[in-house]
């Protein structure tokens, strides 16, 4: 017999997509608050070094990273299997919008 699986509509791409946004937006005040403490304000100085702002980059990836992966794996635990068909595509512009978050944290 043919597996018919159930497809998301438009309404739960919606969904998907606001969370998304809110998730980011929750990730990022906090990443930025736990890394406040780490890297340089001012990068033009005469003797600049761009060792601080380093960590500061690393690490931000790497716990944004940490934060996407746990709520991958909650996610695809907890959502109802219509809805896990979305999850990751959002995982896969996460971790390209980890990058993009690097602008406003240093800009």
């Amino acid at each position: 017999m043919a597996d018919i699986t159930e497809k998301s509509g438009p309404l739960a791409l919606l969904t998907g997509a606001a969370l998304f946004v809110a998730f980011e937006t929750g990730a990022y005040y906090l990443l930025s608050w736990v890394t406040s403490g780490m890297g340089m304000a001012d990068q033009l100085q005469p003797e600049n070094t761009i060792v601080s702002n380093w960590v500061k980059t690393v690490v931000f990836l790497l716990l944004h990273l940490l934060l996407v992966v746990v709520a991958v794996l909650v996610l695809s635990n907890r959502l109802p299997r219509r809805y896990r068909g979305q999850v990751m595509g959002w995982f896969y512009l996460s971790l390209l919008l980890g990058f993009v978050l690097l602008i406003p944290l240093f800009g």
